[in-house]
């Protein structure tokens, strides 16, 4: 059996926060195998251009089977699986660096937006059948989860690999610094989650919505 590579991302804190759930999760998972894969996780700095530049880096050194991209959408209650990723980089906030595109595209002769390769309304339904609050997003905004999401989107294009992007919430003790109530979600369950994530990547060809399931 050839052992597949399910690569995973998290981003480092910004914002002025000291903490980001996502790589907080990932990093849990760095070195998981099952039943023919591994998981190999990395960390993208918060940046414009050298987030992609990180992640499409892994990309290639990896040849992964699955790459997953993972980043904090405060305020959201539940892990959104994102279906899409626009070409535009248009930030409310500076990133890491300083940096503020407003209406900047990503790929200048790219498409306006690529779809994503995970089956993920059977990785929404999986995530609820464990209890855990989490549905498909439409959005996955303009910042810089948008911009990896979509430069990993463009760099495999033509490629079998599946591909994608999943927003988690806040954890606890961000939401509890937070000046006005927000949701938020234990780190236990994100990175059960993102178990699920992986496993139903790995192992559904088809999604519930092309087969006729259910949809949320």
């Amino acid at each position: 059996m050839t052992m597949k590579t399910v690569l995973l991302t998290g981003f480092d804190p910004f914002d002025g926060a000291a903490i980001n759930p996502s790589w907080e999760a990932v990093r849990q998972l760095d070195g998981w195998s099952g039943d023919g894969f591994r998981v190999v996780a990395r960390e993208l700095p918060c940046v414009f251009g050298r987030a992609a530049e990180t992640l499409l880096g892994s990309v290639d050194e990896l040849r992964p089977d699955v790459v997953i991209a993972v980043g904090q959408a405060g305020g959201r209650p539940e892990i959104s699986i994102e279906r899409i990723a626009i070409n535009v980089d248009d930030a409310r906030i500076v990133d890491n660096l300083g940096q503020q595109p407003v209406d900047v595209p990503i790929a200048a002769n790219g498409p306006a937006a690529y779809f994503t390769t995970l089956p993920i309304k059977a990785m929404a339904a999986a995530m609820r059948a464990q209890g855990l609050r989490a549905g498909v997003s439409q959005t996955a905004g303009t910042f810089v989860c948008n911009h990896v999401f979509y430069a990993l989107m463009h760099h495999l294009r033509g490629q079998k690999v599946k591909a994608g992007f999943i927003h988690v919430p806040f954890l606890p003790e961000q939401a509890e610094a937070w000046p006005e109530p927000t949701p938020s979600m234990a780190l236990d369950d994100i990175v059960a989650g993102l178990r699920v994530a992986v496993e139903v990547a790995l192992g559904v060809e088809t999604d519930l919505a092309q087969a006729g399931g259910a949809t949320h």
